[in-house]
């Protein structure tokens, strides 16, 4: 059976495309996004530990080059240090008067917390405390009384990044969530009972039924994640109720019944606030002014607020402020009569004046205090320079030692075909160096090179962490000591399949753009993952954080991907195949927007090289829910849902998008026609694949795959294709309004029969 080995290939500015390389013969399968020159990448065909008198060589040639150069190097580290110290005792003192100082939050220092302190002791408090808070709820469902019966004392709730109790989030022995979700709970939530739990970091308690007022949240000062949406709180809120929440991130408050202005201490008091959705409640008066570069999701939709719109928002999406007769200003389209006075809401400066403790105006009237701040400011410039420069220089002089050195690196050298052994790596514990051969068949491109591209060195070190019970263990370093194969390399990085020394093969996925995640929040989101079952979705088995990489291990599939045996040489697929593919991709695509209702993207990467086959042909979805992970600067550039038509329009995404995106992928299939075909055809991407939907519906009955053998007698089965077709259509709708939404989709696709009753071809 042929491999496919996906590289990447820039053709030109804004264009990149995916090829397929069967026994020598390379076929464009899917798109990306490129760089601004002509340039390729390939994918990684060596990845290879040096031997020991490699490295023997090359540490004692380091050692003579270094030793040359450590006396001055010692000489500006000890400058440094000493400009340090005087600073910091300076920076102390200055605190220590009045006025001087402040709290500081440090958000990367709760694993640093962590490491230090009695696990023992805390896990009995934290049994204690969530014993007491679950004495304040009930239940009336089956599934939430099952929850609150794994809470018993005999166990403790974590064990080490596992949790002995449902429903509970745990971080090396230490509670750090609770995901108390469609649980029918209901009482009044005791805030206290809480407090012992000092590592507590995200709360989830959507779609349940706990009514009344608003709790004091704001206890829980640490929190970075509040989920209470879709229950029956009511009342108004406090205007200071979030004052103290400086680590405060993501707040989901819709569909409740509060009442009153929306609290001004969210945008005085939440520095770091960057998802809020308030709609579907009642709430009145003005929106405050929320700073547009730190809040990425606000939605306030479907309230009784009023008054203009801040300048601050006035670029984000109409759709944020929906059903609000009473706002007016930009984005929406109704302007205002007269301006209202700007004192009803906080400005952008009171962020800054609420966080140091001072306002601004006794900063203004105080030039003692100005003055010394100015002067901290100024020295800690000043060191901070004189630090870069000094990285900079011994950057700069171990880049030029590694160049020198024709032992610090390897390259693989090969033929043009990428075939057979050339594609076996060997991923081992010590310093591994990747180097590729990224020369390709010639195409139109005419893009063509002989240079290798090397990658530096990077050490291994730490474990994996398995998020699913029923599968076989093995440790990081089995999987470095893999034989492994390259699969492919996307936009979001490489994909390897390793086989272990037990004969299991894994897939591995390797992310370059995910550098900016923090690493509570990235355990989150995998524990998050590891949960969700579903016979279409390629499970995620376990994965692997350093801050300069990420791996994910998923199990492997073995029939290649959709997009292979639409476009590859894989072997073809009849209509009744096909059809059970987009039955499963339709179903797994529900059951990830029914499991994640908080996610405005559930998968938010689907396409047919994402849609992996087993040897049934029965649908595996993999980068799915990835969106969350994404660097916010590149997700726009990676992620397929950011191609469809409301972003590149009107940089809108909402649920539907991911609809948008199947309709796509049902198109293709029907078609054997790539969207990427059509890409010259115009600038935007949503423009030119709703001008390739536009096509593909102009060609109708004429453009369906003819391997799919039908036969012009075969009405019945016509009738079927023409139905999905027209599924398709309808999902790939530019206007949101008339675009389907899931549900719809997923009933019309699951009504279709591969054996049916004949219809009318031209219905």
């Amino acid at each position: 059976m042929p491999q496919i080995n996906g590289g990447l290939l820039r053709v030109g500015k804004g264009r990149m495309m995916t090829e397929v390389q069967d026994a020598g013969r390379t076929r464009v399968l899917f798109d990306g996004d490129g760089g601004d020159r002509p340039q390729q990448e390939a994918p990684i065909t060596s990845f290879a530990c040096s031997s020991s008198s490699r490295s023997t060589s090359y540490n004692n040639y380091n050692r003579r080059r270094l030793l040359s150069s450590s006396s001055s190097a010692r000489h500006h580290l000890m400058i440094i240090f000493l400009l340090l110290l005087v600073s910091l005792a300076f920076v102390s003192h200055v605190s220590a008067q009045p006025g001087g100082g402040g709290d500081v939050d440090d958000d990367d220092n709760d694993e640093d917390d962590a490491a230090g302190h009695n696990h023992v002791a805390d896990a009995k408090s934290s049994s204690e405390a969530l014993l007491n808070f679950k004495s304040s709820l009930s239940t009336s469902s089956v599934k939430g009384k099952e929850l609150l019966a794994s809470w018993v004392s005999s166990t403790t709730p974590c064990n080490g990044n596992n949790a002995n109790w449902l429903g509970v989030i745990c971080f090396e022995g230490d509670v750090w969530g609770l995901r108390l979700e469609n649980l029918d709970l209901s009482g009044a939530i005791d805030i206290d009972s809480l407090l012992p739990l000092r590592f507590l970091r995200t709360l989830s308690f959507m779609n349940n039924t706990f009514k009344g007022t608003m709790p004091r949240w704001n206890k829980l000062g640490a929190l970075k994640s509040l989920y209470l949406s879709n229950n029956t709180f009511s009342g108004q809120i406090p205007d200071d109720a979030f004052k103290g929440m400086n680590s405060l991130k993501k707040l989901y408050l819709a569909n409740n019944q509060f009442t009153g202005n929306i609290p001004s201490s969210l945008a005085t008091s939440c520095p770091r606030l960057f998802e809020l959705t308030l709609e579907n409640n009642k709430f009145t008066g003005s929106v405050p002014h929320f700073l547009r570069d730190v809040v990425k999701l606000l939605n306030v939709s479907n309230n009784q607020l009023e008054g203009p719109i801040p300048p601050s928002l006035s670029l984000m999406d109409p759709s944020t402020f929906a059903g609000n007769k009473g706002l007016c200003g930009k984005p929406l389209e109704s302007t205002c009569n007269s301006p209202s006075p700007e004192a009803n809401s906080p400005t952008p400066n009171s962020l800054n004046s609420t966080n140091s403790g001072q306002s601004g105006d006794i900063i203004k009237n105080s030039p003692s205090l100005l003055s010394r701040v100015i002067l901290i400011v100024a020295i800690c410039l000043v060191v901070l320079c004189l630090v870069i420069v000094l990285i900079l220089v011994m950057r700069r002089r171990s880049h030029s030692k590694r160049q020198n050195n024709p032992e610090f690196t390897s390259r693989a050298v090969g033929s043009n075909n990428i075939d057979g052994d050339q594609n076996t790596l060997k991923l081992a514990p010590d310093h591994m160096t990747m180097s590729a051969n990224p020369t390709y068949p010639r195409h139109d491109n005419n893009i063509n090179s002989n240079k290798a591209i090397e990658a530096p060195a990077t050490a291994v070190v730490g474990k994996l962490s398995f998020v699913r019970d029923d599968r076989p263990r093995f440790d990081l370093q089995d999987l470095l000591r893999a034989s492994a194969e390259v699969l492919g390399s996307g936009n979001l990085g490489s994909s390897y399949k390793a086989l272990l020394m037990d004969g299991q093969a894994v897939v591995v996925k390797r992310f370059k753009q995910m550098n900016h995640v923090a690493k509570e929040d990235f355990h989150e989101h995998m524990r998050r993952l590891g949960r969700l079952s579903h016979p279409n979705l390629l499970p995620l088995v376990a994965y692997y954080y350093r801050k300069e990489e990420k791996l994910l291990v998923y199990d492997y599939a073995s029939n290649g991907s959709l997009a292979s045996h639409l476009h590859g040489n894989h072997s073809r697929l009849d209509w009744s195949s096909r059809l059970k593919i987009i039955k499963g991709v339709a179903n797994a695509l529900a059951y990830l927007h029914n499991e994640l209702p908080s996610l405005a993207l559930p998968h938010g990467h689907l396409k047919s090289s994402n849609v992996l086959l087993d040897k049934y042909s029965n649908p595996l979805l993999m980068d799915y829910t990835l969106v969350p992970l994404v660097n916010l600067s590149q997700v726009q550039h990676l992620l397929v849902a950011y191609k469809a038509p409301e972003y590149a329009q009107q940089g809108r995404i909402t649920r539907r998008t991911d609809v948008w995106s199947l309709g796509i992928l049902i198109l293709e299939t029907l078609t054997g026609k790539l969207p990427t075909n059509y890409l010259a055809l115009s600038t935007g991407y949503g423009t030119e694949l709703a001008t390739w939907v536009e096509t593909i519906i102009n060609d109708n009955e004429s453009t369906y795959d003819k391997e799919m053998d039908i036969t012009t007698k075969d009405t019945t089965t016509q009738g079927q294709i023409r139905k999905l077709f027209n599924i398709g259509v309808a999902c790939c709708q530019e206007d949101l309004d008339t675009r389907w939404d899931l549900k719809e989709a997923v009933e019309s696709i699951q009504a279709l029969n591969d054996e049916a009753d004949p219809v009318d071809v031209g219905a």
